[in-house]
């Protein structure tokens, strides 16, 4: 009878999704349409979706895993969560925001090559390599994430599991495009909030409140309750929780996040956003933390800390509420999936056929195009998902590294320093990008696992500034950069306030060309 309940609850969700995927679907007949809504979305959406994609299983199962394992000191995440999301929507967003709308870009790369003068497509050539990569990876652990769901919360096989999470997001998404990514996002975020909220507060009720939540703690392991963990004030301890903080650096420039701010209708819709971005994530984090702990005094010795929240639904609601948290870990799983499914089809179909092989392809061909290629990908990521079961957070926190070393060192310099260049950029890109890779298979264990995204980050800002500064800008670009501060103004103010500081002339591919 349990399990009936569950999967009626688990049905009724995946119903709403697939409506979801069918509404969204007439929107879907063009590039813009089917890879960026048509950038027409308003600021709730993009920041619970920009949020629910950068979070994944990662948070519901691998966060709260760590809360189980680390205790406080997994708080170091959520600092470095805050600060990036935070800094992401106030600094970075609006600026980005007002160039891809000059440019009337669709994706990232479509800004990196219009920004740089790229006549070359270098830089797309090299952002597909790297993003079909860590797409892959990236999705193969979100569906490792469903198959260990399913199995933890039905009982069902992790083949089943996988299968069925696979079989849905690529439904809605194939057919409905970004569209239906943005709102069954907006859908899957707001659960997300909500089981975050009631979940820590339930499980500290369980355990006695919070001080008597702390003194079992401090009985399993006094280390729980340390800043620094088990190293203490230590260079493991200090390097740990610098490797935690770096987890937030993504958020400053990873694709599949700023093509949230490309699909926003304004720039007005990003002041409203952040605070919502904001507030989402601390709520996110520190529930996903709070709930490992107290899971932690409730239900010491799992075999797997990953199946805390699980354990936890089942053992402390009753069964329609462990409906919904499987519901709520499955949204947390196909918020990611679908937006990882879109970025690679959109790096193929975009950044490869239409623009540098057939640009004169119709939007509808395009459109068809971009559904079938998010499907061939799916697929593919669901052949390896199916192969292996992996660490959701390690094996996500890779992948996450991989594509924010490669892009986010490149995108702040392109946004902020006028003296960036293309060869800067292509240098950055690589450089970033093989170092994490280079570094977690070489180096890592060697300097006490400090997090690949650091040493990523730092070379690929090395070789953006240094490559930058043996090269020439391209040209008007310094004129162009403070010719968007200018029109975004303030970062607390709303943009239409600054518009009368300066002139927005636009700089589109087709303009130059």
């Amino acid at each position: 009878m349990a399990s009936a309940t569950i999967v009626a609850v688990l049905v009724f969700f995946l119903f709403i999704l697939l409506g979801i995927g069918y509404w969204a679907r007439t929107g879907s007949d063009s590039m813009a349409g089917y890879y960026v809504a048509g950038k027409r979305l308003p600021s709730w959406v993009i920041a619970f979706s920009s949020n629910t994609t950068g979070e994944s299983a990662w948070l519901l199962l691998g966060l709260t895993g760590m809360g189980y394992v680390v205790g406080v000191h997994a708080l170091w995440i959520v600092l470095g969560e805050v600060l990036g999301v935070t800094l992401g929507w106030v600094w970075v967003a609006r600026p980005f925001k007002e160039y891809t709308d000059r440019y009337d870009s669709i994706t990232v790369p479509d800004y990196l090559e219009s920004r740089f003068r790229d006549t070359q497509h270098v830089l797309r050539f090299v952002s597909v390599v790297i993003l079909f990569s860590m797409v892959i990876a990236y999705t193969v652990a979100q569906l490792t994430a469903s198959g260990k769901a399913f199995s933890a919360f039905l009982g069902t096989s992790y083949t089943s599991g996988v299968l069925i999470g696979a079989a849905i997001v690529l439904y809605y998404t194939t057919v409905g495009g970004f569209k239906a990514v943005a709102y069954s996002d907006l859908l899957q975020g707001v659960l997300m909030f909500v089981g975050l909220l009631v979940l820590p507060v339930v499980g500290i009720t369980a355990a006695g409140g919070w001080s008597a939540l702390m003194a079992r703690l401090a009985a399993v392991d006094p280390a729980l309750l340390r800043p620094m963990g088990e190293f203490g004030v230590s260079v493991e301890g200090v390097t740990s929780a610098v490797s935690f903080c770096g987890i937030g650096l993504a958020f400053l420039g990873a694709p599949q996040l700023l093509v949230r701010f490309i699909s926003a209708r304004d720039k007005n819709e990003i002041v409203s956003g952040s605070l919502i971005a904001v507030v989402c994530i601390i709520v996110f984090d520190t529930g996903a933390v709070f709930a490992g702990m107290a899971g932690r005094a409730l239900f010491p010795g799992l075999a797997d800390p990953e199946t805390i929240m699980p354990t936890m639904s089942a053992e402390l609601f009753p069964t329609v509420f462990t409906g919904i948290f499987l519901v709520i870990v499955l949204a947390a799983i196909m918020s990611t999936v679908d937006s990882l499914l879109m970025l690679a089809s959109s790096s193929v179909v975009r950044d490869v056929i239409q623009t540098i092989y057939y640009p004169h392809l119709s939007e509808g061909r395009l459109s068809l195009y971009g559904k079938l290629t998010t499907a061939v990908i799916g697929a593919a990521a669901l052949g390896f998902a199916l192969a292996e079961v992996r660490a959701i957070f390690w094996f996500v926190l890779f992948a996450w590294s991989g594509i924010a070393a490669a892009f986010t060192p490149v995108i702040l310099c392109s946004l902020f320093w006028k003296r960036t260049t293309r060869a800067g950029a292509v240098a950055g890109m690589i450089g970033g990008f093989v170092t994490t890779v280079v570094w977690v298979l070489a180096f890592k264990h060697q300097f006490f696992d400090l997090y690949e995204m650091i040493p990523g980050f730092a070379a690929g800002l090395l070789f953006t500034i240094s490559v930058s500064l043996f090269t020439d800008a391209p040209e008007g670009a310094e004129v162009e950069l403070a010719s968007v501060h200018a029109a975004v103004g303030h970062p607390f103010r709303r943009p239409g306030r600054a518009m009368a500081w300066g002139v927005r002339p636009r700089y589109g591919s087709a303009e130059r060309a």
